[in-house]
């Protein structure tokens, strides 16, 4: 602990005490990445099997869904550029999902799938969830918001990209 200029030695901060804390700052994305991984596997994984969502019209389908946020969306146009191909569009979000969760949940090119899912999260609050009142009943706007630290730090830990920089970091002897 430090007293004006004298530091403690003994004090838990410095020895032992500080340790739990490293640890769980060195780990404290790795819940976040796990949600937003296997949330957003699931997400595209169930567009892709749900026979109604992948189709132009009729209940419960992307083009029903799109036509019926049109005039609410923050951004019309967006929603317009989508309805030109609905099914296209419903199959570009389903695999987009696909991807963005699979980087994220092994870790692979990590910020570039959280970059992904900030993109996808984005878009959908800016049109399907914009006229959510409160606003904070729209979950894409908290979902972009979760994706953000994952783009600032990638997944250090228990994941591909960090097996890879060892690997490089090994090869090139140990400096970097």
């Amino acid at each position: 602990m430090t007293h004006g200029m004298h530091t403690d030695t003994h004090s838990p901060y410095l020895d032992g005490g500080r340790d739990w804390r490293d640890t769980a700052t060195r780990y404290a994305l790795l819940p976040l990445r796990v949600f937003l991984g296997v949330t957003f596997i699931y997400a595209g994984l169930d567009k892709l099997t749900d026979s109604a969502f992948l189709k132009d019209s009729g209940s419960g389908s992307i083009g029903d869904m799109m036509r019926a946020v049109r005039d609410t969306a923050a951004i019309p146009d967006m929603v317009d550029m989508a309805l030109e191909s609905p099914v296209g569009f419903g199959y570009a979000i389903a695999f987009g999902e696909l991807a963005v969760g699979i980087g994220t949940l092994i870790g692979l090119l990590a910020r570039l799938a959280a970059l992904g899912g900030a993109l996808i999260s984005l878009s959908l609050w800016l049109t399907v969830s914009w006229a959510s009142d409160p606003y904070y009943y729209g979950n894409d706007l908290a979902y972009l918001m979760a994706w953000l630290p994952l783009v600032l730090a990638g997944a250090p830990m228990f994941s591909v990209d960090a097996a890879l920089r060892a690997r490089r970091r090994q090869r090139a002897g140990g400096y970097r």
